[in-house]
C-alpha cells in the first residue's frame, strides 16, 4: 500500500513520423512540445500506467499496471482518477492538491506550490510557456521512435526524486485558429531516483475541452480521514 501511495506522490512531486530504425534526431521535437503547451489549454484522456522496478541480479523487475482517466486545465489544474486495480483520485485546483485513497478511507491535502515544479505534472498543467519549463528542466530532443517525437527532460536541481522525464508527442488533428495540427501528448515516462520507471500511455486525447467550474474541486466524502501534513 505504501509503495502505491509513493508512486502517486512521485507523479506530483512530478506532459513527419520517422521510423525508429533510422535513429535520426528530430530537430522539431522541442518545438512540438512548445506548440502543445501553447495551443492546448485543457484536455481529457484515458491512460494506462506501467511501473517497472529497477533490475536486480537475482530476480526479474517487478511490474505493476493501473488505468484510469485524466483531465487538466491550465494553469495548474488537473485530475487523475485511478480506476484499476485500486480506486484513487488526485485533484489539483491550482492552490491545493488532494490525494484520496478509497482503500485507506483517507485524503491527504497539501499546498500545490510545495509539490509542483520539477515534476511530471508540470509538463501537463504548466502555464503553457516553454521558457518557464526550461527554467526547471534541461530539454533535449531524442531520436523519433514508436511513431512519436521525443523530448528528454532532466531536472536542473538534482534532488533525487526524479532523474529523467521523457515526453512522447504525435501529430494530432487540426484545430480552428491554428495553421497546423497541434501535437498531442501520447506518452509520459519517468525514471525516479531509485531507478524505477513509470510510463503513462494516453488514449483518446481530447484537446481544449470545456470543463465546469467544479471539475477540479474536491469534496471529501463523509467519514473520510483528512490529513494535512
Amino acid at each position: 500500500m505504501k509503495a502505491k501511495l509513493s508512486m502517486l506522490w512521485l507523479f506530483i512531486a512530478w506532459l513527419s513520423f520517422v521510423p525508429s530504425s533510422w535513429a535520426q534526431t528530430s530537430p522539431d521535437a522541442i518545438e512540438s512540445l512548445s506548440q502543445f503547451l501553447k495551443h492546448t489549454t485543457s484536455g481529457r484522456a484515458q491512460f494506462t500506467q506501467l511501473v517497472v522496478g529497477p533490475s536486480k541480479a537475482d530476480q526479474a523487475p517487478r511490474k505493476k499496471t493501473s488505468s484510469g482517466t485524466f483531465e487538466f486545465q491550465r494553469p495548474q489544474q488537473f485530475r487523475f482518477a485511478y480506476q484499476k486495480p485500486f480506486v484513487q483520485t488526485m485533484v489539483s485546483d491550482g492552490q491545493w492538491l488532494w490525494l484520496f485513497d478509497a482503500d485507506l478511507n483517507q485524503v491527504t491535502v497539501r499546498k500545490q506550490n510545495q509539490l509542483l515544479g520539477q515534476t511530471p505534472a508540470a509538463f501537463i498543467s504548466s502555464s503553457g510557456d516553454l521558457k518557464a519549463l526550461q527554467a526547471e528542466f534541461n530539454l533535449k530532443a531524442e531520436p523519433d521512435s514508436e511513431g512519436l517525437q521525443w523530448v528528454r527532460a532532466t531536472p536542473k536541481q538534482a534532488d533525487g526524486a526524479v532523474q529523467i522525464i521523457r515526453v512522447g508527442l504525435k501529430l494530432g488533428l487540426a484545430t480552428p485558429g491554428t495553421s497546423a495540427p497541434i501535437p498531442v501528448l501520447t506518452v509520459l515516462e519517468v525514471v525516479d531516483g531509485l531507478g524505477q520507471t513509470s510510463r503513462l500511455n494516453f488514449q483518446n486525447f481530447e484537446v481544449n475541452v470545456k470543463f465546469s467550474p467544479e471539475a477540479f474541486q474536491f469534496k471529501a466524502p463523509a467519514g473520510v480521514q483528512v490529513i494535512r501534513p
